[in-house]
C-alpha cells in the first residue's frame, strides 16, 4: 500500500502533523468507520467518517464521527441552506478521485465546502481517512479543520 496520497502530500504541503494507520479494509463491513476503528483499536467517536451530500444541489463535505449518522437537517442549517441529501457514491467517487470507503476530505480532486462535527474537536486526535482503503490518518481535529477550512457545527441526529 502506497503511504503517499493526495491526502497525505495535501497535509505534508500545509505543514500539519499527522501519522498513519494502516489495516486491512473489509468491503463487506456494515459500517466502514466503525470497521475501521475496531481495526486500529481506536473509540468510534475519534474515527471520523468523510461523506459526501449536495445542500440545495451544490456539493459539499461532511466529516463525523463513524459511530453516528448525519442530521441532513442539520447540515443545510449548518451551510444556511434549505435541504441536503447524501450524493450518489459514483458522484462522489468523480467529484473526490477517491473510491468510496477511501474518500479523505484531504486532497480532493474540486475543492468544496467541508463542516466537521464540532463535538470532534473535543477530542486530543482524531482519524480521518487518508485517501485510500485501508489508511487512516491521524491528527488534531484542530488541525484538520483549519486545513480543510471546515465550518464545525452540530452535525450528528
Amino acid at each position: 500500500m502506497s503511504k503517499t496520497t493526495r491526502a497525505t502530500q495535501a497535509l505534508k504541503q500545509l505543514g500539519v502533523a499527522f501519522t498513519l494507520h494502516e489495516y486491512a479494509y473489509d468491503p463487506d463491513a456494515d459500517s466502514i468507520g466503525l470497521q475501521a476503528a475496531a481495526a486500529i483499536g481506536a473509540e468510534p467517536r475519534r474515527v471520523l467518517k468523510t461523506l459526501m451530500a449536495e445542500l440545495d444541489g451544490k456539493p459539499v463535505c461532511v466529516v463525523v464521527p463513524s459511530d453516528h449518522e448525519v442530521s441532513m437537517k442539520k447540515l443545510a442549517q449548518a451551510f444556511g441552506g434549505k435541504s441536503a441529501r447524501m450524493m450518489k457514491p459514483a458522484d462522489a467517487e468523480r467529484l473526490t478521485g477517491y473510491h468510496v470507503g477511501g474518500i479523505s476530505p484531504f486532497g480532493q480532486k474540486k475543492r468544496v465546502p467541508v463542516a466537521i462535527e464540532q463535538a470532534a474537536l473535543g477530542e486530543a486526535t482524531v482519524f480521518i481517512n487518508g485517501g485510500q482503503r485501508g489508511l487512516q490518518i491521524q491528527l488534531d481535529p484542530n488541525d484538520a479543520r483549519a486545513a480543510l477550512n471546515a465550518i464545525a457545527a452540530p452535525l450528528i441526529a
